[in-house]
């Protein structure tokens, strides 16, 4: 049976978006959300009978908010919207990322608040329904009216323009739209300023990046205790006891995590020894990422399910409000947040691994984990690319929230840079992520040394199995890249969390 989603009879989960967004769960809009969609349009064309001047309707935009238009001119400038925002530049967004925000536009036309017409809303779940996903470079964004120019490349794909990914495939969205037996939109008052004017994309981003961000942590604390183990450290550092008198839940909850792992594991021994801090103190090091992880969901969340467009229009009361809740201020400071967190765990990475293949401090193994050190380097060369990446990362930690400039004839003078936020924060995991699958390697070759598996904590051994079923013991110098993709792969489609516990 094929995964359904019906929007706006709940709230928007960040695992409804995964769904769609990367398992091609297809959407429907609920009956109720259909009536309060209509009932939003009716008040907008209401008021413009009456004479109201509404903002993106009857007048231009932005610094252009004082040009008054002609009734015959509104739809025209909805198509001059797609063309002026057409100039925007880099590689193309993930096209899981465009899926979720072609679905979040949908869950803030649900609200009603939109005064789009009905006929937006079918061509836009129609298009994610069949797999039409718009190519969308990754500049062009300061997050201030929302992520005006991704934006406006999704919504440019519904009428034909620009190019789509179809089944991996680059092709004109015309072509696409003609495959799939669709005719491209003709845009009417307001219908593109619904498209643009949101958090989309940057929210879109934060999603994703949630539960791509929780399975790297978790594979970094699968790396921690197969260290734990192979290196042989007191467990004690991990006890209950000791986190609950800290009191942090993300603390106890990395503790907890640790502990579960090397559960009856033959390796880890009671002892009056302290081990390194990289071991020692991973609770109270990376327990902060985690809370900060769950913390996130209920923003990002709260987000997903907004109504960030502009003006709003109250479906009950009639209404019309010209306000700002497109403005990306909540997204940018999670994910300026999250790229602290990940310069703090590449740190992490970085000092277990020096731990690991340094025999000053590993605790009888071989230097650089090599059966025959001299001959063979071993994990030298990975340990120079571990360190690499933790550089990159940290050089991407800069909040980009900060870097505010005023633009568009100072209308947008304070500008959020929430999808600045989210591209580096991207890029910045991507490495993490494959610095945590050079540190599991790692850790993995450093059991073999120590005994084999045999010896394992139940975690800890579906760990091992998951590295050993992507890699094989490294006996003697050979080219690792492929291996450390296929780890890479399996952290980031959720494997390797699958079988940590």
């Amino acid at each position: 049976m094929t995964d359904s989603l019906e929007l706006g009879v709940r709230p928007l989960t960040l695992e409804d978006v995964e769904r769609v967004a990367r398992r091609g769960a297809q959407v429907t809009v609920s009956g109720g959300a259909r009536q309060r969609i209509l009932a939003s349009r009716r008040r907008l064309d209401e008021l413009l009978a009456q004479g109201e001047r509404i903002y993106g309707v009857n007048t231009g935009v932005g610094g252009n908010q004082g040009f008054t238009l002609q009734p015959q001119q509104m739809s025209l400038l909805q198509h001059n919207l797609l063309r002026h925002l057409s100039c925007a530049t880099g590689e193309p967004l993930p096209a899981a990322v465009v899926r979720a925000a072609m679905l979040l536009r949908l869950v803030t036309f649900a609200t009603g608040t939109s005064a789009v017409r009905p006929e937006v809303v079918a061509a836009l779940s129609e298009a994610l329904n069949r797999g039409i996903t718009p190519v969308v470079p990754r500049y062009g964004s300061v997050g201030a009216s929302g992520d005006l120019m991704p934006s406006a490349y999704i919504a440019r794909g519904l009428a034909g323009m620009g190019e789509a990914e179809v089944d991996g495939r680059h092709l004109p969205a015309a072509q696409a739209l003609q495959d799939a037996g669709l005719q491209p939109m003709v845009f009417e008052s307001k219908d593109v300023l619904a498209l643009i004017n949101g958090t989309t994309v940057m929210a879109a981003s934060a999603s994703l990046l949630w539960k791509d961000a929780v399975s790297v942590l978790r594979a970094l604390l699968g790396a921690v205790a197969l260290s734990v183990e192979a290196l042989m450290a007191p467990a004690q550092p991990f006890d209950a006891w000791v986190h609950e008198r800290k009191g942090h839940p993300g603390q106890i909850a990395v503790a907890a995590f640790i502990r579960e792992a090397v559960d009856g594991s033959a390796y880890v021994a009671e002892s009056s020894r302290q081990s390194p801090y990289s071991l020692r103190c991973v609770p109270q090091g990376l327990g902060p990422v985690w809370e900060a992880l769950e913390d996130a969901r209920a923003v990002i969340e709260r987000e997903i399910n907004s109504a960030n467009d502009n003006p709003l229009v109250d479906p009950v009361t009639g209404a019309l409000y010209r306000a700002g809740n497109f403005y990306g201020g909540h997204m940018a400071r999670v994910m300026d947040a999250w790229k602290i967190d990940f310069a703090n765990m590449a740190n992490w990475g970085n000092a277990l691994m020096a731990v690991l293949v340094d025999a000053r401090f590993n605790n009888g193994l071989p230097a650089n984990l090599a059966p025959q050190p001299g001959l063979n380097s071993g994990f030298k060369g990975m340990q120079l690319s571990v360190t690499s990446l933790a550089c990159a990362v940290r050089q991407m930690a800069g909040p980009s929230s900060i870097h505010s400039l005023p633009t568009e004839e100072y209308n947008q003078d304070v500008v959020s840079l929430g999808m600045h936020a989210a591209v580096t924060a991207m890029d910045a995991l991507e490495c993490l992520r494959n610095e945590t699958a050079m540190v599991l390697l790692a850790a993995a070759q450093a059991v073999d040394l120590r005994g084999g598996p045999k010896g394992l904590g139940r975690g800890a051994r579906g760990i091992y199995d998951c590295v050993r079923d992507a890699a094989d013991f490294q006996n003697e110098d050979r080219p690792m890249e492929q291996e450390v993709a296929a780890i890479a792969g399996e952290i980031a489609a959720g494997r390797l969390e699958s079988r940590l516990i």
